[in-house]
C-alpha cells in the first residue's frame, strides 16, 4: 500500500496533516523529525511532508530537514516551518518577517502549478519568519499582502513549500492541496479504505497472536467494540471478551452492553460485577491521575483473574486509538507533551502478564467508525458518543462515592434525553435506523451535531433557595462539543431554551444539586473531559 511519511517538527497540528492525507485515501504515518532514517524509510513512502513547528531555522539547535529526505529524490511538501527548513537546507534565505502573520490571509496565485488550485483564496497563517530568497531551482508560486513568497516550488524536482497551514479547516482549499500533493504529485494510490484497514489489521493480529488465545476488554464503546470485532474476525473462537461492570458507567449501560455484544457480535462474553472492588479502591481519592492509575491497575488485575479461569491467554485486546496515544505522550512520539494519562495507554501497571493487541492504535475516531460500519456493527455501537475509559470517575470531580455517582448518572441521563429530543445528540451519524443509505466507500465525514455531550459533577457547593428554604448543595456542569477528529473541539452553541430545560430538570429531579453551569471552553486550551 502506498504511503506518505510526515516528519513532525513540533507542530500542534501535525496530527491533522496525517488526517488530511488519510482523507485523501492515502495511508500516512507521523514520525519525529529526528526519527532513525531506517524507521521512516521502512514505510517505503511515496513522498514526505514536513510539518510546522515553533522554532526558527536560525536558532541554535533548530530542527533540520534530514539528509535522507533530500537524497531520496522523492517529492517533498514543507508546511510553515517545514517550508522554511526546506528553504534553509537547500541554500535559500529565511529571515524574520517585518510583520508577523497570524490568522486569515488572502492568497494570490502567481504561477499555474500542480499544487495550488487557482481559486485557493483564503488561507490560515501562523508565522513570524518568512522566505527572503528561494533556493536555487525554486520559484515563488503565491503571495499574500504580508508574505511575498507564501508558496514556492521546484517543479522539476517536485519539491514545494507553503507558508500557510493547509491541514486546518480555516484553509478551505487545504484538503484539495494535500490531495494534489499526495495523489497527483507523489502518485500515491488512494487505496486507504475501511476494507484495506480491516484486511491489514486482521493480517497483523494473526501474525502477532498465532494460534494462542486472546482476551478482550470491552466497555460497549465504539473503540473497544471495533477492536474486539477486528480481532474476532482474525482469530475467531480463540477470542474471549470480558466486560467489567465497575460501577462507573452511565444509567442502564451494563445491561445494554451485555445484550448488544451477545446479539450482534457472537463473541464469547464473560460479564464481571466488580462494583464493590472499584468503589473500595477509589474511596478517598480525588486526584484525577491517581484515579486513572487505580482504575487501570484494577482492570488489569481483574482481567488477569479472568484469564486464569479461561486458561491464561497471553494477549489482551484494547481499543487504544491515536488521540489516546498522542495525549498520553507515547514514547514513539517524543514531540508530544503529556496532557493526561489514558488508562489504556499510560495508566497501565508496570508489571502486567499480557502482551497488548491494539489494532486501532494509529486510527482516528472517524476511521474507527468507518471500520465498524464495514464490520457490520449496529449503529448504536458505531455512533455511540465517546466515553472515557475511567468512566464516570473522571466526570465525578473530587471523591467518587456511590451517592455522588447516582447524582451524576441522573443529571447525565437528563442531558442525554433533552439533547436527543432536540435532535442534537449524534449517535447514528447522518443516517437513521431503517434507511437504505449505503455505507461510505472511504472514511466518512462526521455529520453535524454534538460529537460529545455529558454532565460533570463538581465538588463545589453553593447557596440556593428551594421552597423558600436555604440550600447548600453541589453543582453540575454541562459539557457539549462539536468536532471532526477529537484532537480539537469547539463548545456547542446549544439553544438557550434547551439549556434552560436541562437546568430546570436537573435542579428539580436530582437531589443534592441546586446549580447548573455550561462549559464554553474550546479544546485547546481545555480538554473535552474535565479530568
Amino acid at each position: 500500500m502506498d504511503s506518505i511519511a510526515i516528519l513532525d517538527f513540533g507542530s500542534q497540528t501535525a496530527q491533522l496533516i496525517a488526517r488530511r492525507v488519510r482523507e485523501a485515501r492515502v495511508y500516512s504515518e507521523l514520525f519525529p523529525w529526528d526519527a532513525p532514517p531506517e524507521r521512516v524509510l521502512a514505510l517505503r513512502p511515496k513522498g514526505f511532508i514536513l510539518s510546522g513547528g515553533p522554532a526558527s531555522v536560525y536558532d541554535p539547535g533548530a530542527p533540520q530537514v534530514p539528509a535522507y529526505v533530500l537524497e531520496s529524490g522523492l517529492p517533498v511538501l514543507g508546511i510553515c516551518y517545514g517550508m522554511q527548513a526546506l528553504t534553509h537546507a537547500l541554500g535559500g534565505k529565511v529571515a524574520a518577517a517585518h510583520k508577523r502573520e497570524y490568522g486569515h490571509a488572502r492568497l494570490q496565485i502567481l504561477v499555474d502549478n500542480p499544487l495550488l488550485p487557482p481559486d485557493t483564496g483564503q488561507v490560515w497563517m501562523s508565522h513570524g519568519d518568512r522566505i527572503e530568497t528561494p533556493p536555487p531551482g525554486f520559484i515563488p508560486l503565491a503571495r499574500t499582502d504580508n508574505a511575498p513568497i507564501a508558496a514556492l516550488g521546484d517543479l522539476a524536482a517536485a519539491r514545494f513549500g507553503v507558508q500557510f497551514h493547509p491541514e486546518v479547516r480555516h484553509t478551505p482549499a487545504g484538503a484539495e492541496i494535500i490531495r494534489r500533493f499526495v495523489v497527483d504529485i507523489c502518485a500515491a494510490s488512494p487505496d486507504w479504505t475501511p476494507e484495506s484497514i480491516i484486511e491489514q489489521s486482521v493480517a497483523r493480529v494473526r501474525e502477532q497472536v498465532g494460534e494462542q488465545r486472546v482476551l478482550s476488554a470491552v466497555s460497549g464503546g465504539v473503540d473497544s467494540s471495533v477492536a474486539t470485532a477486528l480481532v474476532h474476525r482474525a482469530v475467531g473462537e480463540q477470542l474471549t471478551a470480558v466486560f467489567v461492570d465497575n460501577g462507573l458507567m452511565r444509567a442502564g449501560e451494563p445491561l445494554t452492553v451485555v445484550e448488544t455484544f451477545r446479539q450482534h457480535l457472537g463473541v464469547q462474553l464473560r460479564a464481571v460485577n466488580a462494583v464493590e472492588e472499584f468503589m473500595e479502591a477509589l474511596a478517598g481519592v480525588t486526584d484525577p491521575e491517581e484515579k486513572r492509575r487505580i482504575i487501570g491497575e484494577k482492570f488489569i488485575r481483574i482481567f488477569e483473574t479472568q484469564a486464569r479461569e479461561v486458561g491464561m491467554p497471553p494477549f489482551l485486546v484494547q481499543g487504544t486509538i491515536y488521540p489516546d496515544v498522542v495525549e498520553s505522550s507515547a514514547p514513539d512520539r517524543a514531540q508530544a507533551a503529556r496532557i493526561k494519562t489514558h488508562h489504556n495507554v499510560g495508566g497501565l501497571p508496570e508489571e502486567m502478564h499480557f502482551e497488548l493487541v491494539e489494532p486501532l492504535r494509529y486510527l482516528f475516531k472517524d476511521e474507527v467508525r468507518a471500520v465498524g460500519e464495514r464490520l457490520g456493527l449496529p449503529p448504536q455501537i458505531v455512533w455511540r458518543q465517546p466515553f472515557p475509559g475511567p468512566g464516570l470517575a473522571v466526570r465525578c470531580l473530587g471523591e467518587v462515592t456511590p451517592e455522588r455517582l447516582a447524582k451524576l448518572r441522573a443529571a447525565d441521563r437528563i442531558v442525554t434525553e433533552e439533547l436527543s429530543a432536540a435532535g442534537l445528540l449524534r449517535m447514528t451519524g447522518d443516517r437513521r435506523p431503517g434507511t437504505d443509505a449505503p455505507p461510505p466507500s472511504s472514511v466518512s465525514r462526521p455529520p453535524p451535531g454534538t460529537a460529545q455531550s455529558f454532565a460533570v459533577l463538581l465538588p463545589v457547593r453553593s447557596v440556593g433557595v428551594m421552597g423558600d428554604e436555604r440550600t447548600y448543595q453541589e453543582t453540575v456542569a454541562i459539557r457539549a462539543v462539536t468536532t471532526d477528529d477529537f484532537m480539537t473541539a469547539d463548545w456547542a452553541r446549544l439553544p438557550h431554551d434547551l439549556l434552560a430545560r436541562i437546568s430546570t430538570r436537573i435542579v428539580n429531579e436530582v437531589p443534592g444539586v441546586n446549580r447548573v453551569v455550561y462549559d464554553i471552553t474550546s479544546k485547546p486550551p481545555a480538554t473535552i473531559e474535565w479530568e
